[in-house]
């Protein structure tokens, strides 16, 4: 959803459907995933760091060199979404594992969480909240292309003691899954425009079958440890995903931002790349610490759409 021209209403009802569908899609999967583990495992396991390649190509194509005009024009709220994202978020699930008294393996999952950029759905969630769109579209971009630097050096700083992993590989795994495919997916629209415009509306439903085939093949790889620690996990999340709401919209109004900012701040620290946390946990630590992200890859959809309804039912008054 490029800033720099008008949306498609294509695109547009088709990302809208795609939203609204996602969590129903993810929960069905996961179902189907914990009462046939010893098929859905084997079977998507091995694939995952390449669908959630497919996801990031898919948001490579939806970029436009105008989508990182704002890093220009209004860097402090760039800055202020970026910053929350490799901050607030990381030390939230820090202090949510520990005040939760998390196993180790789980505590890596929600901090993995923190340390994501944003989520591939927030600008459609932003544009139904009435937010900046255009901010909203920078701020996960620029979130994105800095992941390979930042994730690993937040992650290792917050959970290091509990994680054997090189920051050198978790950083190279992130190059290879997310910066390659986004790069790649943009260099394609530059280079062939009409067909990528003639395939947008078909982009959302790429992210929602990617992310759903993760979140199969970790409850498929993790079964049995789900019924013992789904509730615990989904307290994580709820608080995880509510706090990043609260505290990026607050920290946006600290700063004085526009009421449209503080919307897109709000979805942009909430919502997270949990298919890339979800990814590096089972491939760095285990299938258990996967988890986490799995379950708020449902969740924030979830949520994000009761917030859109909440912001949308409120005047934007930007005075």
């Amino acid at each position: 959803m490029s800033p720099a021209a008008e949306v498609d209403p294509r695109e547009e009802r088709s990302a809208r459907i795609a939203v609204t569908a996602f969590p129903l899609l993810v929960i069905l999967g996961a179902v189907i995933a914990y009462l046939a583990p010893e098929q859905i495992a084997p079977a998507l396991g091995p694939w995952v760091p390449t669908m959630l390649g497919i996801i990031m190509f898919a948001m490579g194509l939806t970029l436009t060199p105008p989508d990182f005009v704002l890093v220009v024009k209004q860097p402090l709220p760039v800055l202020l979404g970026v910053v929350a994202q490799y901050v607030v978020m990381p030390l939230l699930g820090w202090t949510i594992a520990a005040i939760l008294g998390l196993p180790p393996e789980l505590a890596v999952g929600v901090i993995l969480v923190g340390c994501a950029p944003g989520g591939t759905s927030s600008n459609v969630v932003t544009y139904l909240a009435k937010g900046d769109v255009a901010l909203s579209v920078t701020m996960t971009s620029i979130s994105t292309l800095l992941a390979p630097i930042l994730t690993p050096i937040v992650a290792l700083g917050l959970a290091g003691q509990r994680m054997d992993v090189s920051g050198a590989d978790m950083a190279l795994s992130i190059v290879k899954m997310v910066l390659i495919p986004v790069v790649a997916g943009l260099v394609l629209r530059l280079v062939l425009p009409a067909f990528v415009r003639a395939i947008l509306p078909a982009l959302p439903w790429v992210s929602v079958a990617g992310i759903t085939g993760v979140v199969m093949a970790v409850v498929g790889g993790s079964a049995d440890k789900i019924a013992a620690a789904a509730g615990v996990i989904m307290v994580a999340v709820v608080l995880h995903n509510g706090l990043g709401y609260a505290l990026g919209y607050g920290l946006a109004r600290i700063f004085k931002q526009r009421e449209t900012a503080c919307r897109a701040t709000a979805v942009e620290v909430g919502m997270q790349n949990s298919g890339l946390a979800t990814t590096l946990a089972a491939t760095f630590v285990s299938p258990v610490a996967a988890l986490p992200g799995a379950i708020f890859s449902v969740w924030h959809n979830l949520s994000g759409a009761m917030l859109a309804a909440f912001f949308r039912s409120r005047p934007v008054n930007e005075s």
